[in-house]
Protein backbone atom coordinates (compact mmCIF):
# COMPACT_ATOMS: atom_id res chain seq x y z
CA UNK A 1 0.00 0.00 0.00
CA UNK A 2 1.36 3.41 -0.99
CA UNK A 3 2.08 5.68 1.98
CA UNK A 4 1.84 9.42 1.53
CA UNK A 5 4.88 11.04 3.14
CA UNK A 6 5.07 14.45 4.75
CA UNK A 7 6.26 16.31 1.67
CA UNK A 8 3.48 14.97 -0.54
CA UNK A 9 0.70 15.46 2.00
CA UNK A 10 1.92 18.98 2.68
CA UNK A 11 1.58 19.76 -1.03
CA UNK A 12 -1.91 18.27 -1.12
CA UNK A 13 -2.99 20.42 1.83
CA UNK A 14 -1.38 23.72 0.86
CA UNK A 15 -4.54 25.15 -0.65
CA UNK A 16 -6.65 24.26 2.40
CA UNK A 17 -4.49 25.61 5.20
CA UNK A 18 -5.69 29.20 4.96
CA UNK A 19 -9.37 28.27 5.18
CA UNK A 20 -9.07 26.45 8.49
CA UNK A 21 -6.64 28.71 10.31
CA UNK A 22 -7.45 29.97 13.80
CA UNK A 23 -9.63 33.05 14.17
CA UNK A 24 -7.91 36.42 14.13
CA UNK A 25 -6.82 37.91 17.44
CA UNK A 26 -9.62 40.48 17.47
CA UNK A 27 -12.26 37.80 16.99
CA UNK A 28 -10.80 35.58 19.70
CA UNK A 29 -11.07 38.34 22.31
CA UNK A 30 -14.85 38.31 21.81
CA UNK A 31 -15.43 34.60 21.29
CA UNK A 32 -15.11 32.31 24.28
CA UNK A 33 -15.08 29.15 22.20
CA UNK A 34 -12.27 30.50 20.03
CA UNK A 35 -10.32 31.53 23.14
CA UNK A 36 -10.78 28.09 24.67
CA UNK A 37 -9.74 26.28 21.49
CA UNK A 38 -7.16 28.52 19.86
CA UNK A 39 -5.79 31.23 22.16
CA UNK A 40 -2.33 30.64 23.59
CA UNK A 41 -2.31 33.91 25.59
CA UNK A 42 1.24 34.38 24.33
CA UNK A 43 2.44 31.24 26.09
CA UNK A 44 4.92 30.61 23.30
CA UNK A 45 7.26 32.41 25.69
CA UNK A 46 7.23 29.23 27.78
CA UNK A 47 6.78 26.47 25.20
CA UNK A 48 9.09 27.91 22.53
CA UNK A 49 11.47 30.43 24.11
CA UNK A 50 12.05 28.59 27.39
CA UNK A 51 11.25 24.89 26.87
CA UNK A 52 12.21 24.87 23.15
CA UNK A 53 9.41 22.42 22.48
CA UNK A 54 9.36 23.41 18.81
CA UNK A 55 12.73 21.66 18.43
CA UNK A 56 11.39 18.50 20.06
CA UNK A 57 8.06 18.42 18.23
CA UNK A 58 9.74 18.64 14.81
CA UNK A 59 10.99 15.09 15.39
CA UNK A 60 7.70 13.70 16.77
CA UNK A 61 5.56 11.55 14.50
CA UNK A 62 1.75 11.54 14.63
CA UNK A 63 1.89 7.99 15.99
CA UNK A 64 4.07 9.14 18.89
CA UNK A 65 1.90 12.21 19.49
CA UNK A 66 -1.23 10.06 19.63
CA UNK A 67 0.50 7.64 22.02
CA UNK A 68 0.99 10.42 24.60
CA UNK A 69 -2.62 11.50 24.33
CA UNK A 70 -2.58 14.33 21.81
CA UNK A 71 -5.78 14.44 19.74
CA UNK A 72 -6.58 15.41 16.16
CA UNK A 73 -9.73 17.33 15.19
CA UNK A 74 -11.18 15.57 12.15
CA UNK A 75 -13.21 18.64 11.23
CA UNK A 76 -9.98 20.55 10.59
CA UNK A 77 -8.91 18.00 7.97
CA UNK A 78 -9.81 18.35 4.29
CA UNK A 79 -11.70 15.47 2.63
CA UNK A 80 -8.60 14.30 0.75
CA UNK A 81 -6.74 13.68 3.99
CA UNK A 82 -9.70 12.01 5.69
CA UNK A 83 -10.01 9.67 2.73
CA UNK A 84 -6.28 8.89 2.82
CA UNK A 85 -6.39 8.23 6.58
CA UNK A 86 -9.31 5.83 6.16
CA UNK A 87 -7.40 4.00 3.45
CA UNK A 88 -4.25 3.85 5.60
CA UNK A 89 -2.37 5.82 2.96
CA UNK A 90 -0.76 8.35 5.30
CA UNK A 91 2.44 7.47 7.08
CA UNK A 92 1.71 8.28 10.73
CA UNK A 93 5.35 7.58 11.55
CA UNK A 94 6.51 10.56 9.49
CA UNK A 95 7.24 13.68 11.62
CA UNK A 96 6.57 15.86 8.58
CA UNK A 97 2.91 14.84 8.81
CA UNK A 98 2.83 16.24 12.36
CA UNK A 99 3.94 19.61 11.02
CA UNK A 100 1.23 19.51 8.38
CA UNK A 101 -1.39 18.79 11.03
CA UNK A 102 -0.14 21.79 12.99
CA UNK A 103 -0.41 23.97 9.89
CA UNK A 104 -4.04 22.90 9.68
CA UNK A 105 -4.64 23.72 13.37
CA UNK A 106 -5.83 20.13 13.67
CA UNK A 107 -3.90 19.13 16.80
CA UNK A 108 -6.29 19.84 19.65
CA UNK A 109 -4.84 22.39 22.07
CA UNK A 110 -1.52 22.87 20.24
CA UNK A 111 -0.83 25.89 18.02
CA UNK A 112 2.24 25.91 15.82
CA UNK A 113 3.79 28.11 13.15
CA UNK A 114 5.62 26.33 10.34
CA UNK A 115 7.73 28.40 7.92
CA UNK A 116 8.16 27.86 4.19
CA UNK A 117 11.19 25.68 4.86
CA UNK A 118 9.07 23.25 6.85
CA UNK A 119 10.51 24.29 10.22
CA UNK A 120 8.37 24.64 13.32
CA UNK A 121 9.34 28.10 14.52
CA UNK A 122 6.79 28.73 17.28
CA UNK A 123 4.55 26.49 19.39
CA UNK A 124 2.09 27.18 22.20
CA UNK A 125 -0.84 25.48 23.90
CA UNK A 126 -4.46 26.35 24.66
CA UNK A 127 -7.06 25.41 27.28
CA UNK A 128 -8.25 22.64 24.97
CA UNK A 129 -5.03 20.65 25.40
CA UNK A 130 -6.10 19.31 28.80
CA UNK A 131 -9.83 20.03 28.77
CA UNK A 132 -10.89 18.62 25.41
CA UNK A 133 -10.72 15.27 23.72
CA UNK A 134 -12.24 13.74 20.57
CA UNK A 135 -14.89 11.10 19.95
CA UNK A 136 -12.55 8.78 17.98
CA UNK A 137 -15.05 8.85 15.12
CA UNK A 138 -12.32 8.38 12.50
CA UNK A 139 -9.88 6.30 14.51
CA UNK A 140 -8.34 6.29 17.97
CA UNK A 141 -7.31 9.83 18.82
CA UNK A 142 -8.82 11.34 15.66
CA UNK A 143 -12.41 12.56 15.68
CA UNK A 144 -14.76 15.42 16.48
CA UNK A 145 -13.86 17.73 19.34
CA UNK A 146 -15.49 17.25 22.74
CA UNK A 147 -14.88 20.55 24.51
CA UNK A 148 -14.80 20.38 28.28
CA UNK A 149 -14.11 16.65 28.45
CA UNK A 150 -10.91 15.94 30.40
CA UNK A 151 -8.18 14.35 28.31
CA UNK A 152 -7.30 11.41 30.52
CA UNK A 153 -5.00 10.02 27.83
CA UNK A 154 -2.83 13.13 27.90
CA UNK A 155 0.60 12.49 29.37
CA UNK A 156 1.75 16.03 30.11
CA UNK A 157 4.81 14.85 32.00
CA UNK A 158 6.03 12.77 29.06
CA UNK A 159 5.39 15.62 26.63
CA UNK A 160 7.23 18.21 28.70
CA UNK A 161 9.99 15.64 29.22
CA UNK A 162 10.83 16.00 25.51
CA UNK A 163 12.11 19.52 26.17
CA UNK A 164 15.84 19.90 25.54
CA UNK A 165 15.95 22.70 28.09
CA UNK A 166 14.98 20.87 31.31
CA UNK A 167 17.40 19.09 33.66
CA UNK A 168 17.17 15.32 33.99
CA UNK A 169 15.91 15.36 37.59
CA UNK A 170 12.96 17.59 36.71
CA UNK A 171 12.09 15.42 33.73
CA UNK A 172 12.16 12.36 35.99
CA UNK A 173 9.73 14.03 38.39
CA UNK A 174 7.35 14.95 35.58
CA UNK A 175 7.56 11.42 34.20
CA UNK A 176 5.94 10.10 37.38
CA UNK A 177 2.69 11.94 36.69
CA UNK A 178 1.33 9.51 34.11
CA UNK A 179 -1.63 9.94 31.73
CA UNK A 180 -4.44 12.24 32.78
CA UNK A 181 -2.51 13.73 35.70
CA UNK A 182 -0.95 17.15 36.28
CA UNK A 183 0.44 19.05 39.27
CA UNK A 184 -0.61 22.72 39.16
CA UNK A 185 1.07 23.36 42.52
CA UNK A 186 4.57 22.20 41.62
CA UNK A 187 5.91 25.19 39.72
CA UNK A 188 4.97 28.47 38.07
CA UNK A 189 6.35 30.38 35.08
CA UNK A 190 6.84 34.12 35.48
CA UNK A 191 7.64 34.94 31.86
CA UNK A 192 11.34 34.29 32.26
CA UNK A 193 11.90 31.35 34.60
CA UNK A 194 10.26 28.37 36.23
CA UNK A 195 9.60 29.09 39.91
CA UNK A 196 9.49 26.13 42.26
CA UNK A 197 6.34 26.14 44.39
CA UNK A 198 6.21 22.76 46.12
CA UNK A 199 8.19 19.55 46.11
CA UNK A 200 7.87 16.64 45.71
CA UNK A 201 5.21 16.77 43.05
CA UNK A 202 1.63 15.82 43.97
CA UNK A 203 -0.25 15.42 40.67
CA UNK A 204 -4.04 15.47 40.46
CA UNK A 205 -6.54 14.18 37.92
CA UNK A 206 -7.26 16.59 35.07
CA UNK A 207 -10.88 17.58 35.82
CA UNK A 208 -13.73 18.17 33.39
CA UNK A 209 -14.54 21.72 32.33
CA UNK A 210 -18.20 20.99 31.62
CA UNK A 211 -21.19 21.13 33.97
CA UNK A 212 -19.76 24.03 35.97
CA UNK A 213 -22.74 26.37 35.80
CA UNK A 214 -24.04 27.11 39.29
CA UNK A 215 -21.09 25.48 41.07
CA UNK A 216 -19.44 28.77 42.01
CA UNK A 217 -16.05 27.33 42.92
CA UNK A 218 -14.77 25.08 40.18
CA UNK A 219 -11.57 23.52 41.53
CA UNK A 220 -10.82 20.74 43.99
CA UNK A 221 -9.85 23.17 46.73
CA UNK A 222 -12.21 26.02 45.78
CA UNK A 223 -9.46 28.66 45.74
CA UNK A 224 -11.69 30.99 43.75
CA UNK A 225 -14.30 31.20 40.99
CA UNK A 226 -13.64 29.99 37.48
CA UNK A 227 -11.93 33.16 36.24
CA UNK A 228 -9.52 33.06 39.19
CA UNK A 229 -8.46 29.57 38.21
CA UNK A 230 -8.33 30.38 34.51
CA UNK A 231 -5.99 33.25 35.32
CA UNK A 232 -3.83 31.11 37.60
CA UNK A 233 -3.49 28.33 35.04
CA UNK A 234 -3.31 30.55 31.98
CA UNK A 235 -0.48 32.63 33.40
CA UNK A 236 1.48 30.50 35.85
CA UNK A 237 1.01 27.04 34.29
CA UNK A 238 0.39 27.51 30.57
CA UNK A 239 2.90 30.38 30.56
CA UNK A 240 0.58 33.01 29.13
CA UNK A 241 1.57 36.66 29.30
CA UNK A 242 -0.39 38.39 32.03
CA UNK A 243 -0.62 39.45 35.65
CA UNK A 244 -1.60 37.18 38.52
CA UNK A 245 -1.48 37.98 42.22
CA UNK A 246 -2.49 35.85 45.19
CA UNK A 247 -0.81 36.57 48.54
CA UNK A 248 -2.48 33.47 50.03
CA UNK A 249 -0.03 31.29 48.13
CA UNK A 250 2.72 33.89 47.82
CA UNK A 251 2.57 34.08 44.03
CA UNK A 252 3.01 37.40 42.23
CA UNK A 253 3.49 37.56 38.45
CA UNK A 254 3.33 40.78 36.45
CA UNK A 255 3.73 40.94 32.68
CA UNK A 256 2.58 43.59 30.25
CA UNK A 257 0.65 43.79 28.11
CA UNK A 258 -1.77 41.43 29.85
CA UNK A 259 -3.02 38.95 27.22
CA UNK A 260 -5.08 36.89 29.66
CA UNK A 261 -7.27 39.08 31.89
CA UNK A 262 -9.25 40.81 29.09
CA UNK A 263 -10.37 37.39 27.82
CA UNK A 264 -11.44 35.80 31.10
CA UNK A 265 -15.08 36.92 30.93
CA UNK A 266 -15.68 35.48 27.47
CA UNK A 267 -13.77 32.33 28.34
CA UNK A 268 -15.77 31.68 31.51
CA UNK A 269 -19.05 32.36 29.70
CA UNK A 270 -18.20 29.65 27.18
CA UNK A 271 -17.07 27.18 29.82
CA UNK A 272 -20.18 27.69 31.94
CA UNK A 273 -22.25 26.89 28.88
CA UNK A 274 -20.65 23.46 28.42
CA UNK A 275 -23.21 20.93 29.58
CA UNK A 276 -22.25 17.66 31.19
CA UNK A 277 -22.76 14.75 28.77
CA UNK A 278 -25.69 12.43 29.37
CA UNK A 279 -24.88 8.79 30.18
CA UNK A 280 -25.00 6.56 27.08
CA UNK A 281 -28.16 4.59 26.50
CA UNK A 282 -27.98 1.25 28.26
CA UNK A 283 -24.97 2.22 30.39
CA UNK A 284 -26.82 1.76 33.69
CA UNK A 285 -29.74 -0.17 35.13
CA UNK A 286 -32.62 2.28 35.52
CA UNK A 287 -34.52 0.32 38.14
CA UNK A 288 -31.40 -0.20 40.20
CA UNK A 289 -30.58 3.51 39.82
CA UNK A 290 -33.98 4.44 41.28
CA UNK A 291 -33.29 2.23 44.29
CA UNK A 292 -29.78 3.69 44.48
CA UNK A 293 -31.20 7.20 44.61
CA UNK A 294 -32.98 6.30 47.85
CA UNK A 295 -29.72 4.88 49.23
CA UNK A 296 -27.90 8.07 48.20
CA UNK A 297 -30.27 10.33 50.17
CA UNK A 298 -31.14 7.97 53.02
CA UNK A 299 -28.91 5.09 54.16
CA UNK A 300 -25.78 6.50 52.50
CA UNK A 301 -26.30 10.09 53.61
CA UNK A 302 -24.47 11.25 50.49
CA UNK A 303 -26.90 14.11 49.91
CA UNK A 304 -25.78 15.90 53.05
CA UNK A 305 -22.68 17.08 51.16
CA UNK A 306 -23.57 16.37 47.54
CA UNK A 307 -26.75 18.45 47.58
CA UNK A 308 -28.89 20.42 45.19
CA UNK A 309 -28.86 20.31 41.41
CA UNK A 310 -25.06 20.54 41.30
CA UNK A 311 -24.58 17.87 43.99
CA UNK A 312 -22.22 20.00 46.08
CA UNK A 313 -22.56 22.08 49.24
CA UNK A 314 -19.74 24.45 48.34
CA UNK A 315 -22.11 27.46 48.15
CA UNK A 316 -23.93 26.68 51.39
CA UNK A 317 -21.55 28.40 53.78
CA UNK A 318 -22.64 31.12 56.20
CA UNK A 319 -20.89 33.87 54.21
CA UNK A 320 -21.78 34.68 50.62
CA UNK A 321 -18.80 34.47 48.32
CA UNK A 322 -16.92 32.14 50.67
CA UNK A 323 -16.84 28.42 49.88
CA UNK A 324 -18.05 25.81 52.35
CA UNK A 325 -15.22 23.29 52.58
CA UNK A 326 -14.23 20.02 54.24
CA UNK A 327 -11.03 19.09 56.05
CA UNK A 328 -9.13 16.23 54.38
CA UNK A 329 -9.52 14.17 57.55
CA UNK A 330 -13.28 14.62 57.42
CA UNK A 331 -13.61 12.98 54.03
CA UNK A 332 -10.59 10.69 54.25
CA UNK A 333 -8.58 12.19 51.42
CA UNK A 334 -4.94 13.10 50.95
CA UNK A 335 -4.03 16.29 52.87
CA UNK A 336 -0.83 17.08 50.94
CA UNK A 337 -2.36 18.65 47.87
CA UNK A 338 -4.84 20.68 49.92
CA UNK A 339 -2.03 22.00 52.09
CA UNK A 340 -0.48 23.59 49.00
CA UNK A 341 -3.65 25.42 48.03
CA UNK A 342 -5.06 28.74 49.19
CA UNK A 343 -7.76 27.08 51.32
CA UNK A 344 -6.12 23.97 52.76
CA UNK A 345 -9.39 22.07 52.33
CA UNK A 346 -11.55 20.35 49.72
CA UNK A 347 -15.00 21.15 48.42
CA UNK A 348 -17.60 18.42 47.90
CA UNK A 349 -17.13 17.43 44.27
CA UNK A 350 -20.09 18.19 41.98
CA UNK A 351 -21.30 14.83 40.70
CA UNK A 352 -21.57 15.52 37.00
CA UNK A 353 -21.27 12.85 34.28
CA UNK A 354 -19.44 10.48 36.59
CA UNK A 355 -19.71 7.74 33.99
CA UNK A 356 -17.31 9.67 31.78
CA UNK A 357 -14.28 10.45 33.89
CA UNK A 358 -12.73 7.74 36.06
CA UNK A 359 -10.48 7.60 38.05
CA UNK A 360 -12.08 9.46 40.95
CA UNK A 361 -11.03 11.78 43.77
CA UNK A 362 -8.52 14.53 43.12
CA UNK A 363 -5.61 12.09 43.21
CA UNK A 364 -7.23 9.32 41.18
CA UNK A 365 -7.05 6.93 44.13
CA UNK A 366 -10.45 5.37 43.33
CA UNK A 367 -10.27 3.55 40.01
CA UNK A 368 -14.03 3.19 39.61
CA UNK A 369 -17.35 4.03 41.26
CA UNK A 370 -17.48 0.86 43.42
CA UNK A 371 -14.13 1.98 44.87
CA UNK A 372 -15.64 5.41 45.65
CA UNK A 373 -18.55 3.79 47.49
CA UNK A 374 -16.20 1.48 49.42
CA UNK A 375 -14.11 4.48 50.47
CA UNK A 376 -17.04 6.26 52.06
CA UNK A 377 -18.36 3.08 53.65
CA UNK A 378 -15.03 2.79 55.45
CA UNK A 379 -14.75 6.51 56.19
CA UNK A 380 -18.21 6.94 57.69
CA UNK A 381 -18.83 3.41 58.93
CA UNK A 382 -21.87 2.96 56.71
CA UNK A 383 -23.86 -0.26 56.99
CA UNK A 384 -24.81 -0.92 53.39
CA UNK A 385 -25.65 -4.33 51.98
CA UNK A 386 -24.03 -5.53 48.78
CA UNK A 387 -27.29 -4.88 46.93
CA UNK A 388 -27.45 -1.32 48.27
CA UNK A 389 -23.86 -0.71 47.21
CA UNK A 390 -24.61 -2.00 43.74
CA UNK A 391 -27.75 0.13 43.44
CA UNK A 392 -25.89 3.21 44.66
CA UNK A 393 -23.26 2.71 41.94
CA UNK A 394 -26.00 2.50 39.31
CA UNK A 395 -27.44 5.81 40.54
CA UNK A 396 -24.03 7.48 40.35
CA UNK A 397 -23.64 6.19 36.81
CA UNK A 398 -26.95 7.80 35.90
CA UNK A 399 -25.97 11.35 36.91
Amino acid sequence: MRLIGGAVIAFVLTLTCMSVSAPAQGQRSQDGQAIFRFDTFGDEQLWTDFLRMNEAIEAVSPATALSVGLKVDVRALPPTVIKALKADEIDLNDPAVTLTLLKLNAVVGVMGKVNDAGELTRVGITCALCHSTVDDSLTTGIGRRLDGWPNHDLNVGAIVGLSPALPADLKAEFAKWGPGMYDPRHHAFDGMNLIGLNSPSVPVVIPPAYGLKGVGFETYTADGPISYWNAYVGISQMGGQGTFRDPRIGLFIRQTPDLVTPKLAALSQYQLGLRAPEPPEGSFNRRAAQRGKRVFYNEGGCGSCHSGSTFTDVLKGPRKGRPFLHDPSEVGTDPDYASRSATGKYRATPLRALWQHPPYFHDGSAKDLPAVVDHYIRQFGLKLTDDQKSDLVEFLKSL
